[in-house]
């Protein structure tokens, strides 16, 4: 289905563009922030939404500023969370009867969960990674994952097995650590980006499907809904 284009004002200085997509029958909404290197129309980020509006989820992906003007260079993390502040809140006036969760692809997601840490975000009832980046590639480590004590939302890590930017060792010890408000999916074969080579007997396309059904049970769970 079409998305709809929004603007998301972050302060006085910056607005972002943002793209809603609001299938009929919808019952909840997730505000999707992008991962470092691509915006929200990169052909993953638009399969996810359409995925989840096939789904009867409604999706606000969204821009951060560094990538609306063009570069390459993240933002502050302190300017990132502020972006994903205001796509909740956009997000909240737009569907104002609809539960809210937030997530997103990497980078994205993990702004989102620093966000969350520092302060609640408003009606947010769950957050989703989608290939937490926990550490660059061939470094690792947990540092990033420090904060994610402080998040008081559920919280869903779905993981390639491949993926260069998470030992799953280290992953798997860092969602024992949260406990029960951390679930753990992982996608055998696929790397970060959630492709997998030809010799799995799976296409990107059925894997990014499988993402996006493991997202939507645990909506169901967390959510206490069936959005089926």
């Amino acid at each position: 289905m079409n998305a709809k284009p929004v603007s998301i004002t972050i302060d006085d200085a910056q607005a972002v563009s943002g793209l809603l997509t609001r299938p009929r029958g919808a019952r909840a909404c997730f505000v999707l922030a992008h991962g470092s290197a691509a915006g929200m129309t990169h052909p993953f980020i638009a399969a996810f939404a359409a995925d989840l509006a096939a789904r009867n989820i409604a999706c606000l992906r969204y821009q951060f500023p560094y990538m609306e003007r063009g570069s390459k260079r993240p933002d502050s993390a302190a300017t990132a969370q502020a972006t994903v502040r205001a796509a909740v809140a956009k997000a909240a006036r737009r569907a104002p009867d609809l539960e809210l969760f937030a997530g997103g692809k990497s980078f994205g997601g993990r702004m989102t969960s620093q966000a969350q840490a520092d302060s609640p975000l408003p009606r947010v009832r769950g957050i989703a990674f989608l290939g937490f980046p926990l550490h660059p590639a061939g470094m690792p480590g947990v540092e990033r994952a420090l904060h994610l004590t402080s998040v008081n939302v559920p919280m869903l890590f779905l993981q390639g097995d491949r993926d260069k930017l998470a030992d799953l060792a280290l992953l798997s010890s860092v969602v024992q650590r949260i406990g029960t408000r951390a679930r753990f999916v992982l996608f055998p074969q696929a790397d970060h980006s959630f492709h997998v080579p030809a010799r799995s007997g799976r296409t990107d396309a059925e894997v990014h499907g499988q993402v996006a059904e493991a997202l939507l049970c645990w909506l169901d769970e967390v959510g206490g809904w069936v959005a089926r």
